[in-house]
């Protein structure tokens, strides 16, 4: 499953009443499902636009739970990131594309191909802590038989 869909797939299988609930710090984080699903999707926009407009903002401040209070609105925001990724992928002509160094907003300059595998990590990442985080919150909601 990609990132899209596995994102969507977090988003219709967490209650939205929960979607941004932290669970206790002493029990694993302190981050909830909605943040970590949202911060994997911020870490392919601000991937994809920076190589597509060179802009390497941070999404943060508008994923905030108060700017995506609603499903819909969440959704919007995943559409508007799934679109940022293809446009940067209709970029690639071959595969020689992925050799080309590009230079990062740290200064240093990297392969294409190390820079697209660094954010499918860091967004995988954050995607599987919210699952677990959403089995947790789950586990503990549900009545114990």
């Amino acid at each position: 499953m990609g990132l899209d869909l596995r994102a969507r797939s977090l988003v219709n299988t967490t209650p939205f009443e929960i979607f941004y609930h932290a669970p206790d710090k002493t029990v694993l984080t302190s981050h909830s499902v909605g943040e970590l699903v949202l911060r994997g999707a911020g870490v392919v926009e601000q991937t994809c636009g920076g190589l597509t407009a060179n802009l390497w903002d941070d999404p943060f401040e508008w994923t905030l739970p108060e700017t995506l209070s609603t499903p819909a609105r969440v959704y919007e925001y995943l559409d508007e990131v799934e679109q940022t990724r293809r446009n940067a992928f209709a970029r690639f002509l071959n595969d020689r594309d992925l050799e080309k160094l590009i230079a990062t907003p740290a200064g240093d300059a990297q392969p294409l191909v190390s820079l697209l595998l660094d954010t499918l990590l860091r967004a995988g990442g954050y995607q599987a802590r919210a699952a677990v985080i959403l089995t947790l919150l789950v586990r503990v909601n549900s009545p114990v038989v």
